[in-house]
Order: C-alpha cells, then sequence, then structure tokens
C-alpha cells in the first residue's frame, strides 16, 4: 500500500518554534467544548425570546454542533486535552455522542485517512472523487441536505444494511436492538435534552432548535467541509503540501460554516498532531517562511465551490 509522503516540522519550524506549536494544554480544547455549547445554549435562548430570529439560531447551532464534531477530531488525534482520560472523555461524551459520533470507531478510520491521504487506500477518498461536478449537481445536493434526506440516510444507513442482510432465525427486532446498542449514547444525550427541555417547559426547542439544525444545516455545512478540504485535489498526490486544502475564512463563515479553525486543513495534515488553536499560528509562520505559496490554499468557500462545481 502506498502510504501519503510526510512532512518533518525541523524543515519548516525553528526548535522554539515548534516546541511552542506542539504543546498541548490540558483545558484549552475543553474551553472549546465549553465554548460550543454555550453558543448553542445562548443562540437557543435568543430564539426562544425573539422568535423571528429562529432561523438565524438554527444556523449557529447547526454550525456549533459541526464545531462538537471537529473537537471530537481534535480528541482523535489525542490533541483536545494533555491529559489522555480527559481528551478521550471529553471526546467522546461531550463532544462526540450528543451528535452521534463515536470517537474510538472514529479515530481507527480517521488516522487511516491520514496515513493515506488522497492515496488509493483512503478510506475517504470516495468524499473527494466525483469533483469537479456541476453547479446544478452541487445544487441538488444541498437542497436533500437542507430538507434532511442526507440526515435520514445517513443516520439509518447502518439499520437499513442490516436489515437487508439479516438471516434467519434472526429477526427485524434484532436489528433494531442491535442498532439501539450501537447508538445508546446518542439516544441518551437525545432522551436527556428532550427531557431537560420538556421540564422547562421548552420541549419544541428540542425539535425546532436540536433535531432541526442537526438534519438541515449540519449535514450541508459537513459538505461544504468536505469539499473545501479535499474536492479536485489529485488522486495519488506525492506532494504532502498539497494533500488537503486551507480556506481562508471570514468571521461570518467560522461562525456559520467553519468552526474552530477547520479551514486550515492543509496544515492539519502537514501537523496533525496540533491542537487546532494552534492551527492559525502555524498558518502565520508557515506565510512569514514563503510556504503558503506551495500549499493547496483559496481565498474563500464561494472560491473553493467555484473550483469544486466550476458549471
Amino acid at each position: 500500500m502506498a502510504v501519503a509522503a510526510r512532512v518533518s516540522p525541523k524543515d519548516f519550524f525553528t526548535p522554539s518554534e515548534w516546541q511552542g506549536l506542539s504543546a498541548h494544554s490540558r483545558w484549552r480544547g475543553l474551553a472549546l467544548v465549553a465554548h460550543a455549547w454555550i453558543v448553542i445554549i445562548a443562540a437557543g435562548a435568543m430564539a426562544v425570546i425573539w422568535p423571528i430570529t429562529i432561523p438565524i439560531a438554527v444556523m449557529l447551532i447547526g454550525a456549533r454542533q459541526l464545531g462538537l464534531a471537529i473537537l471530537m477530531h481534535d480528541a482523535a488525534h489525542a490533541a483536545l486535552s494533555s491529559d489522555p482520560k480527559v481528551n478521550d472523555f471529553a471526546g467522546h461524551w461531550l463532544a462526540g455522542q450528543p451528535v452521534g459520533a463515536t470517537l474510538p470507531s472514529y479515530r481507527s478510520y480517521h488516522l487511516g485517512h491520514h496515513k493515506y491521504a488522497q492515496q488509493a487506500e483512503d478510506p475517504d477518498l470516495g468524499l473527494s472523487a466525483p469533483f469537479p461536478i456541476s453547479r446544478q449537481s452541487l445544487r441538488r445536493k444541498m437542497i436533500r441536505d437542507l430538507t434532511g434526506q442526507t440526515f435520514f440516510k445517513q443516520r439509518t444507513a447502518v439499520l437499513r444494511a442490516r436489515l437487508k442482510a439479516r438471516k434467519p432465525p434472526e429477526s427485524a427486532w434484532s436489528c433494531w436492538v442491535a442498532e439501539g446498542v450501537r447508538l445508546r449514547g446518542f439516544l441518551f444525550w437525545q432522551l436527556g435534552l428532550l427531557t431537560v427541555l420538556s421540564a422547562a417547559g421548552l420541549w419544541w426547542t428540542y425539535f425546532v432548535l436540536w433535531l432541526l439544525p442537526m438534519a438541515t444545516w449540519y449535514p450541508m455545512i459537513t459538505r461544504l467541509r468536505n469539499i473545501a478540504e479535499h474536492a479536485c485535489i489529485a488522486k495519488d498526490e506525492p506532494d504532502p503540501l498539497r494533500h488537503a486544502r486551507t480556506t481562508t475564512a471570514s468571521l461570518v463563515e467560522r461562525a456559520l460554516v467553519a468552526p474552530y479553525y477547520v479551514n486550515y486543513h492543509c496544515e492539519h495534515h502537514m501537523f496533525m498532531h496540533l491542537p487546532c488553536y494552534q492551527l492559525p499560528r502555524a498558518h502565520r509562520l508557515l506565510g512569514r517562511k514563503g510556504v503558503l505559496a506551495r500549499m493547496e490554499t483559496q481565498p474563500s468557500y464561494l472560491a473553493v465551490l467555484g473550483v469544486a462545481a466550476p458549471a
């Protein structure tokens, strides 16, 4: 199998620069997890007080749901906290499980993506292989995202596969039980949120301000994230500075599309164990050293869509 080429930090940074970048904080990643939940609560409160802001709240909450998944991704790289037990607990139970992600299985899968980035064995290659596509095709995909079709398809995929492949004496009921066991952490979070909100007399907010963002805005911006990170990057790309794309994100894009520095994806692939909050600093240092010109970059998410869906 062809393993993706790697870079050495010493080729780009002085020892003191790298020491500052690579230091893992015990609490800073956890503060970002807390930030995600604070934004979700604040956006929800805004929508309850001023219902006219519900569309904005859906976008803000959906973006923080993606943010929780991104922070679980940091935990997969042992970068959320310098304490391994805290890293795994927070990454799994406070970031991943609320949005239906499981840290152990994700870690195994995702580290394979880094090992074989853009090579034939890359498990994520299918996400970038179809691009470029037409604007009409991209529009159809985004409509499916925003109408909940993508959410339903993804969330029921394993169950549908179980039901399709079952053999006697296995029953449909046993398939449902097995799926419930697989999703027990996610279901626990959903039941807990619904119970707490119902006790506060706000049962409807679970459906409008948690489930609706998860079923609409979250899948759509996850698609944009996947496109920005690897679409239209050559399969079997030999240059490790071009295995992924960094996209400059405005303040609005960071709030609604690209939370927690996920836009610095080329830097992440170059130095995959850096905490997400160190990626902007790595980007600035690489810029001062004239490295950015060698990397795959785009000035905005709209520019990325222009490359991925040119006509």
